[in-house]
């Protein structure tokens, strides 16, 4: 995984913290590659960062243009599959957040 290449703000995050179950983590891994590759191919989409430690905690960020953008991904039918798996299967806990980013800095 990389840091994500992302424009000059403003530009939009969503941001999913998890606690994963461990129960069918083949299918969450296959689930999860498929997402980031439909999410890529969406309008909109600059960029994604993701980590899981050992334990189960992860974060996900993806980077949208705009509102717009993060409700097409959100209403998109296999994204809507999967979420509803996601929270029957795989997640003990999770909480999105969708933050407007209007100042970025660092070294890429």
């Amino acid at each position: 995984m990389s840091i994500a290449n992302t424009p000059k703000p403003p530009y939009y995050a969503v941001i999913f913290t998890s606690i994963h179950t461990n129960k069918e983590k083949e299918e969450y891994d296959t689930a999860s590659a498929r997402m980031v590759e439909l999410a890529q191919n969406m309008p909109g989409f600059l960029g994604v960062e993701s980590l899981r430690d050992k334990s189960g905690f992860g974060i996900t960020s993806v980077y949208w243009k705009d509102k717009e953008s993060i409700k097409a991904w959100r209403y998109h039918e296999e994204h809507k599959i999967v979420k509803k798996r996601g929270r029957a299967i795989w997640y003990e806990k999770y909480i999105v957040r969708i933050a407007k980013v209007e100042k970025d800095y660092g070294k890429i």
